[in-house]
């Protein structure tokens, strides 16, 4: 197993858990976590016998957002705008294939609703309390926020949320669409493992394709979206895997996938 400074990594069984490991300071994104968390998902997205991949976070917060304490020195813009680039984990969490599932208990703010934002479902327990509040520090979302909110929860209450610098619970977070599932406190990443051993029993192959179709069919016109959901669903045709669900169903036992 890899090992890292500010985050723990284990898997097992086809799932990779990523843990934001700072609970002193409620896990808030330094440098050196930003770091942890780029090189650590630029290995996941090369990485084929993780199927799906759980983040959560030890303590009592998944994530406070950014490190204030890297506020206090001034910037040189290009210096700063450069070090965003290399160490920006969210792009290299576009890049897996796999699903990836965010556990989210107590804080989630800023950066820490930035990271949950990149995963794919999103399950929070009900001492969570979840919003983007940079405004409240004269800046705005920088991590994807202000991009990826509004489409998952529309245009008009993604801005409420961003200027108010709201902070939710996760009742609302539920209704609102902002999470997936909202189960008891103490119990996400216990709801988030036992999702993700459910899709890591499914064909890897169609499960990443899957994926591929739901995401990149957002970004495309209809017509696009149907064309590349026609092109995947072609080439799944053409797997062991596809004959050996059929074979599986028709003999009544559990399929034995090779992910090819």
């Amino acid at each position: 197993m890899p090992t890292y400074e500010t985050i723990l990594y284990e898997a097992a069984d086809g799932v990779a858990t990523v843990t934001l490991n700072r609970p002193a300071v409620h896990n808030a994104m330094n440098e050196a976590l930003r770091r942890d968390m780029t090189n650590c998902f630029e290995a996941l997205a090369n990485d084929e016998q993780v199927r799906v991949v759980v983040t959560g976070a030890g303590g009592k917060a998944f994530s406070a957002g950014a490190d204030i304490r890297e506020f206090t020195a001034p910037q040189v813009p290009t210096v700063f705008r450069e070090n965003r680039r290399k160490l920006d984990f969210r792009a290299a969490m576009d890049k897996c294939g796999q699903p990836i599932i965010a556990a989210i208990g107590g804080h989630c703010f800023g950066g820490g609703l930035e990271l949950a934002l990149a995963c794919d479902i999103r399950i929070a327990s009900a001492d969570s309390r979840l919003g983007l509040t940079e405004v409240d520090l004269a800046i705005i979302p920088g991590g994807g926020g202000t991009q990826r909110l509004p489409r998952v929860v529309g245009r008009g209450k993604a801005l409420e949320m961003i200027l108010t610098a709201a902070r939710i619970d996760a009742a609302e977070a539920l209704r609102i669409g902002l999470i997936e599932r909202l189960v008891p406190a103490g119990e996400a990443l216990k709801a988030a493992h036992e999702l993700a051993a459910t899709l890591a029993a499914k064909a890897p192959v169609a499960l990443r394709y899957a994926k591929e179709s739901v995401v990149k069919g957002l970004e495309m016109a209809l017509v696009d979206g149907l064309r590349l959901e026609n092109d995947l669903a072609t080439l799944l045709r053409t797997t062991e895997d596809r004959l050996e669900g059929a074979k599986a169903f028709l003999e009544k036992r559990k399929p034995r996938w090779q992910g090819r």
